[in-house]
C-alpha cells in the first residue's frame, strides 16, 4: 500500500478515536447536561386578621344551614415546596348576630371559652398537588386535639398597597363536635360542623 495512503489512513483513526474520547468525556459532541432545578423558596407569611374569614356552618333543626364566624385569628403559614402552618382563633370571638345566642354559644354548652379560650391548628410538611397542599394537621378544639385531612389551596400571591408581599390560603373540612367533647343540642343542631376558613398573610 502507499505509504501516504496509510498514514492518511492511520492519521483519520487517530483523529477519529479522539473525537470518540472527547465526546465520551463531555466534550462539544455530547448532549448538554439538564440543569439542577432548585427548589422552591420557603416563604413565611403572618396572618392580617383584618383580611382573613372564619366561618362555621351548621344544621338547624335539620332544616336549614346556620352560618357563624369568628373575628380575631393570628398566626403564621409558610409555603414551599410543603406547607406548615400555625394558627389561632380566639374562641371567646365567635358571632352569631345574636347577643343571646353568642352568650349560649360560648357557654361550657359548647365553647366553654373561659375553659378553653383558643382554637388551634398546626400543621407541618403538606405535600403540594397543584395549586394545593394535602395532609394531616392538627386541630384543638374545646381543650381536645385531633389530626384532621386537609386540603389547604393556595389562592393567589402578590404585592400588598404597601409593596408587602402577599399570599392567601383557603380550606374547607368538615368535624363533628362530638369528637371534641361537644354534645350540647345534638339534635335540634347538627353533629357536624363544616369550617370554611380563608387567611391572607403578609411577608
Amino acid at each position: 500500500m502507499n505509504r501516504r495512503l496509510i498514514a492518511f489512513t492511520v492519521s483519520s483513526a487517530a483523529v477519529a478515536i479522539a473525537a470518540g474520547t472527547f465526546v465520551a468525556a463531555g466534550g462539544a459532541g455530547a448532549p448538554a447536561a439538564a440543569p439542577a432545578v432548585a427548589p422552591a423558596e420557603a416563604k413565611t407569611y403572618t396572618i392580617d386578621p383584618v383580611h382573613s374569614s372564619v366561618v362555621f356552618k351548621v344544621k338547624h333543626m335539620n332544616a336549614t344551614n346556620f352560618y357563624g364566624v369568628f373575628d380575631e385569628s393570628s398566626g403564621t403559614f409558610t409555603l414551599g415546596e410543603t406547607l406548615s402552618a400555625n394558627i389561632t382563633v380566639k374562641a371567646d370571638s365567635v358571632e352569631t348576630r345574636n347577643p343571646k345566642r353568642n352568650t349560649h354559644v360560648k357557654s361550657p354548652d359548647f365553647l366553654s371559652v373561659k375553659e378553653f379560650p383558643e382554637i388551634t391548628f398546626t400543621a407541618s410538611d403538606l405535600k403540594k398537588a397543584g395549586d394545593s397542599y394535602k395532609g394531616t394537621g392538627e386541630l384543638t378544639l374545646h381543650g381536645v386535639k385531633k389530626p384532621i385531612e386537609v386540603e389547604i389551596k393556595v389562592t393567589g400571591t402578590g404585592p400588598g398597597m404597601g409593596g408587602k408581599e402577599l399570599a392567601g390560603i383557603e380550606s374547607t373540612f368538615t368535624i363533628k363536635r362530638s369528637d371534641f367533647g361537644m354534645k350540647g343540642m345534638i339534635g335540634p343542631l347538627s353533629d357536624e360542623i363544616t369550617l370554611m376558613v380563608a387567611f391572607e398573610g403578609g411577608k
